[in-house]
C-alpha cells in the first residue's frame, strides 16, 4: 500500500497564492479529487472577529480556489455552519473571505439557513459515540453527499484537542448547531466524522495554512506567530499528524489521531508518511496547547469535572443559553478588546498583516 503524502512548503506573502498551487500538486490533489464532481470548500470560521491563525485566511482561500479552477474543477461551493457563539457571515466579512468569493464568482452556503436541507444519515461504519450522543439520528447536510470536500483549516492549538486541523474542520460542517453536545467525547466524535466523510465524499483533501500559527488556548484566545508554512494532503489524519509534529506535539499521543490511525482511517505515525517539499525533521515550534481560559476551565468542569452529572441540565435544557452568553461575554466583551486587539495590531504590522489588509481593500 503506498504511503500517505503530506506536502509542506515555506512561503512568502508575495508568492503564497502560486505556492498553494505548487503545494497541492506535490500532494497529488488531482488523483484524489474527481474533477467531474462539485467540490465543497469547507472553510473554517472559528470567530466572527479577525484574529490571526483563528480562521481560514484570504490567501489560503484564493490559492486553493485558483488552483482548482486552473485544473478544471467547475462548481466550487464555500460552506460553513454557525455555532451558538460564532456568526459565520460576520466572520467571512471580517476575515476578508468575501472579497475572494466575489473575485472568483463563488457563492457562500451557510448551512444553517432555511434553504439548506439536512437529512438523517445512517453510517455504514460502526460509530464510537455519535449514535449515542444523537439517539434521534445523525443529521448531515444533504448537499454534502456525492461532492468532494476540501478542508481549509489553520495551524493552531485547541483547548479540547490540543491541536486542531483537518479532522476537526469537519465538525463545523457535518453536524448541526447542537454539535457542542459532543465536546465531552470530542476525540471519538472526530473519528466518527471522518468515517462518515469517507462514505459520502468521492474525494477528500485538506490544505492547512500555517503562515501565521496560533499557540495557547485556541481556537480563539491564542498568541499568533508568523511561521510561513503551508501543508496539504489527501490523508486527513496524516496532515494533522504532521502539523502536530511541527507544533511540538507527539501526534500519536493525541487521542483523535491515534484512534483514527488505529481505525485505518489514515496514517498518524509520521515515520510511516512521505513528506514532500520541505525537510521538517528539525521543525519544532514548541507550542503548548494545554493552557486554558476562564471560559474553557468552566467548560471542562462540566465535561470532565465535578459538574459532569449536571451536563445535560446545564447544556441541553432550556437554561443552556446561559453558557452561550457567558462565552460571548468573556471572549467578545473582555478578551478580544483588551487582550486580542493588541495582538492583532502586532500582526497587522507584519508583511502578512499588510497582505491581509490588501484583501480588505479589494473592490466589492
Amino acid at each position: 500500500m503506498p504511503k500517505s503524502v503530506v506536502a509542506v512548503l515555506k512561503t512568502t506573502p508575495e508568492s503564497v497564492v502560486e505556492d498553494y498551487a505548487r503545494l497541492m500538486d506535490l500532494a497529488g490533489f488531482r488523483a484524489h479529487l474527481p474533477a467531474d464532481k462539485d467540490t465543497i470548500l469547507k472553510i473554517n470560521i472559528s470567530w466572527h472577529h479577525y484574529f490571526p491563525a483563528c480562521s481560514t485566511t484570504p490567501w489560503q482561500m484564493e490559492g486553493v480556489t485558483k488552483a482548482l479552477r486552473d485544473a478544471g474543477y467547475g462548481n466550487l461551493i464555500p460552506a460553513q455552519n454557525r455555532t451558538v457563539v460564532v456568526d459565520p457571515k460576520l466572520g467571512a466579512r471580517r476575515n476578508h473571505l468575501e472579497s475572494v468569493v466575489e473575485k472568483y464568482g463563488l457563492e457562500f452556503v451557510y448551512l444553517y439557513e432555511p434553504g439548506v436541507k439536512w437529512i438523517r444519515y445512517e453510517p455504514k461504519s460502526p460509530m464510537l459515540v455519535l449514535d449515542r450522543i444523537f439517539p434521534d439520528g445523525i443529521y448531515i447536510p444533504e448537499m454534502f453527499v456525492g461532492k468532494n470536500a476540501v478542508h481549509l483549516p489553520t495551524l493552531k492549538t485547541h483547548v479540547f484537542t490540543t491541536m486542531t486541523g483537518a479532522m476537526k474542520n469537519a465538525f463545523g460542517g457535518l453536524l448541526r448547531e447542537n454539535r457542542h453536545w459532543t465536546h465531552a467525547v470530542i476525540h471519538e466524535t472526530l473519528v466518527d466524522l471522518l468515517a462518515i466523510q469517507k462514505e459520502i465524499h468521492p474525494g477528500i483533501f485538506a490544505v492547512t495554512d500555517g503562515t501565521i500559527a496560533g499557540d495557547g488556548p485556541g481556537p480563539r484566545a491564542m498568541v499568533p506567530h508568523v511561521k510561513n508554512y503551508i501543508l496539504a494532503s489527501a490523508d486527513q489524519v496524516a496532515i494533522d499528524a504532521v502539523a502536530a509534529k511541527m507544533m511540538g506535539f507527539d501526534p500519536m499521543g493525541l487521542k483523535f489521531i491515534r484512534l483514527a490511525h488505529e481505525a485505518g482511517l489514515g496514517c498518524g505515525d509520521v515515520k510511516e508518511l512521505e513528506i514532500a517539499g520541505e525537510d521538517i525533521a528539525d521543525v519544532n515550534f514548541h507550542f503548548h496547547g494545554k493552557q486554558d481560559t476562564f471560559a474553557s476551565r468552566g467548560q471542562k468542569l462540566i465535561y470532565h469535572g465535578p459538574l459532569k452529572p449536571l451536563e445535560n441540565f446545564l447544556l441541553r435544557s432550556p437554561i443552556a443559553p446561559w453558557s452561550y452568553y457567558a462565552s460571548r461575554l468573556y471572549h467578545d466583551a473582555y478578551w478580544y478588546p483588551f487582550i486580542g486587539k493588541p495582538r492583532v495590531k502586532q500582526i497587522l504590522r507584519t508583511e502578512w498583516g499588510k497582505l491581509f489588509e490588501k484583501y480588505g481593500r479589494q473592490p466589492s
